[in-house]
């Protein structure tokens, strides 16, 4: 147990989800690089989808594609009411999550930790003799500038089933 994690795993789920379209920017990114890519994309995001008129439809998402190593294939945005539908928007096009079963667990705390919840959910589908997608994404539900205590942030992770 660490200071920023609870006494107890976290509450896993199986869920079906939803085909749902998004708008984002898509990049392969140092580790270490991911924090000024999400702060373009989101602000990218925001301004192209102004500029089309498209709604956004839920929080800033970020999606994974293969085990992160010191790079990530990483596409970051936000989930649309209507599909995007692009244009010379400064790299941002658009995206879906696919539908499929997947499993899901709020993550509260820092990011660093994040590892952890992942890893407890990779046991419970391995458990199920399950196969994780190579494709896994994340809801941040805090905002790091409204909330400046790392232990009270929401991740909301998503890891669909192959």
């Amino acid at each position: 147990m660490t200071e920023t994690t609870p006494d107890q795993t976290p509450d896993i789920k199986s869920t079906q989800l939803q085909e749902q379209s998004t708008a984002v920017l898509r990049e392969t990114v140092p580790m270490n690089g991911l924090r000024e890519f999400f702060s373009r994309a989101y602000s990218s995001v925001m301004s192209a989808a102004e500029q089309q008129h498209v709604q956004l439809a839920g929080p800033p998402f970020a999606m994974y594609r293969g085990m992160p190593t010191d790079v990530v294939d990483v596409e970051a945005g936000f989930p649309v009411a209507a599909p995007f539908p692009g244009g010379d928007d400064g790299g941002v096009t658009a995206g879906s999550l696919p539908a499929g079963r997947a499993f899901e667990a709020m993550h509260v705390g820092p990011y660093e930790t994040l590892p952890e919840t992942y890893g407890a959910i990779m046991a419970k589908m391995q458990a199920e003799g399950l196969t994780p997608s190579n494709a896994m994404w994340e809801y941040y539900l805090s905002d790091p500038a409204a909330e400046p205590d790392p232990a009270t942030w929401k991740t909301l992770i998503i890891w669909p089933v192959a």
